[in-house]
């Protein structure tokens, strides 16, 4: 306990040199926003000793306290919450300010500078490569991916009898991670043939603690991380298990490609349809935006760390965002029965209509249960917490923000906001009908971002979900244990449950 009070006290008085308000004026603005009182030189930076499963509560009641515009100062080094939507809107509309804030800078141990995390003209090039993968199209062809797993989903569910309790969030992540894996990568875990997967989702979530921990922390920097030997040690042995993991499907990839004389790669834009049996592993040819990094190697675009980069990067926002947002979603419907019957009965309708095919066609047919899906991402969004990094000065309607300041965005609050969204923490699906959206504030809602660096992968992830919750609620009926009041939530990189969540699943088919 003293050698950790001897580095507080001396990374405080670090930060304080190094990152000081040199600039009386730049002081004077951030100053000028309110914000939690702080102590002297160290400023709010006691924040982060606030215990794990209180921390969430704090920095959200503070975000309440202090709406629209907030500020904290760890150290020297100051952060703007943001809640406003018109500044909302001012920030992440613009194409000046795309840098993510230093708080994704310890992500970059893990997923380094890929497609999260890079800014400036590697990010642009990055996003020109990986587009195409999620062109209309090519989504069609994930949605096969997504079909299969959701009928194992299914199967899986019923071999547990008529009436089976399930904790969610392993159960959700255990598919989502298997479609990432073989959408992105071409590679299905079926043939990973060990417990990598399970030691992956684990690593991701002890990553993600270690990140948190840091954040309010700034003081640990990589030079202090090396004194903290423990918590060092644990950061070495997580990065291990996650590289470990996307290596080896990485390698599972590029094997394939080598077997089959890279044929498919030097055809990628062709469109057509060559049995794997002819050449390699006996099934179907199937595009990964894996093999859009790998094409693109081959034009000399991108290397071998720049594709490791982007393998790290969609395995973990492909499978544990989406994960999250399902857990959310079952939670919802099974304690909002009308709302769960309205959904079933539209599904049944197009899957008896389609006989039992859930295409892309049949998928934009479910409109009530897209609905469904998009209030529950209302209400928790898995990615609650974003920021920028301003390198210019910045005017919003009501403060002048300096440049060298980061800005954060509180979508869990934003979400709730009473005056833009009646009765917040109501489910209300019909909140999205299209009258409902076009009277809205654009930025009132965005669970993926918004502007120049929204989410990439937005309309995949949005299939993927009315695929496993549609044939969900086709073969279930969802009642609740645990319930969304309840809920204590915790500060992760996503919005997760303190504790495991379960719901009830009775079999009607």
């Amino acid at each position: 306990m003293v050698l950790l009070f001897v580095l507080f006290v001396l990374g405080a008085l670090y930060y304080f040199y190094y990152f000081g308000f040199f600039n009386r004026t730049r002081s004077a603005l951030i100053n000028r926003i309110p914000g939690p009182k702080g102590l002297p030189v160290i400023g709010n930076l006691l924040l982060g000793l606030t215990p794990a499963d209180k921390i969430w509560d704090v920095l959200n009641n503070e975000t309440i306290k202090y709406w629209p515009t907030a500020k904290l100062k760890l150290g020297s080094y100051a952060l703007v919450g943001i809640s406003d939507v018109d500044d909302v809107e001012t920030v992440l509309s613009s194409q000046k300010h795309i840098e993510k804030g230093s708080s994704y800078e310890k992500l970059h141990g893990w997923l380094e500078t890929g497609l999260l995390t890079a800014t400036g003209d590697k990010w642009r090039q990055r996003r020109r490569i990986l587009t195409p993968a999620f062109h209309f199209n090519i989504l069609k062809k994930y949605n096969e991916i997504t079909n299969e797993n959701s009928e194992k989903f299914v199967q899986a569910l019923k071999q547990e009898g008529d009436e089976t309790i399930q904790t969610l969030s392993p159960l959700c992540s255990k598919y989502t991670l298997n479609i990432i894996c073989e959408s992105a990568m071409g590679v299905s875990l079926e043939d990973v043939k060990d417990e990598g997967a399970l030691k992956y989702k684990k690593a991701v979530h002890t990553m993600g603690n270690i990140v948190v921990y840091r954040i309010l922390r700034p003081y640990i920097t990589d030079r202090v991380m090396k004194c903290m030997w423990w918590l060092q040690s644990l950061q070495d042995r997580t990065l291990a298990t996650l590289h470990q993991f996307s290596n080896k499907v990485l390698r599972e990839r590029k094997e394939y490609h080598k077997n089959t004389q890279y044929k498919f790669l030097k055809t990628l834009n062709e469109d057509v349809d060559v049995d794997r049996d002819e050449v390699y592993s006996g099934k179907k040819k199937r595009l990964a935006m894996l093999d859009l990094l790998l094409s693109a190697q081959m034009d000399n675009l991108i290397d071998d760390r720049g594709i490791q980069e982007e393998v790290d990067t969609f395995m973990f926002e492909g499978h544990d965002t989406t994960g999250m947002a399902m857990t959310y979603a079952i939670l919802l419907l099974a304690e909002n029965e009308d709302a769960q019957e309205r959904a079933r009965e539209e599904v049944t309708a197009v899957l008896d209509k389609s006989n039992g095919n859930l295409g892309a066609a049949e998928l934009q047919e479910l409109t009530y249960l897209e609905r469904c899906i998009k209030e529950s991402m209302r209400l928790f969004p898995p990615v609650s917490i974003m920021s920028r990094f301003l390198r210019e000065d910045l005017q919003l309607k009501e403060y002048l923000i300096p440049a060298e300041t980061e800005v954060f965005f509180q979508l869990y609050r934003i979400h709730r906001d009473p005056n833009l969204w009646p009765e917040p923490s109501k489910f209300d699906p019909d909140r999205f009908l299209p009258e409902l959206i076009s009277t809205r504030h654009p930025y009132s809602y965005i669970p993926f971002s918004a502007g120049p660096r929204n989410c990439i992968g937005q309309k995949f992830a949005l299939m993927e979900l009315k695929s496993l919750i549609g044939r969900l609620l086709y073969n279930f009926k969802l009642e609740p244990i645990d319930r969304t009041a309840d809920l204590k939530l915790g500060l992760d990189i996503i919005l997760r449950p303190m504790h495991p969540v379960r719901t009830k699943f009775i079999r009607i088919r």
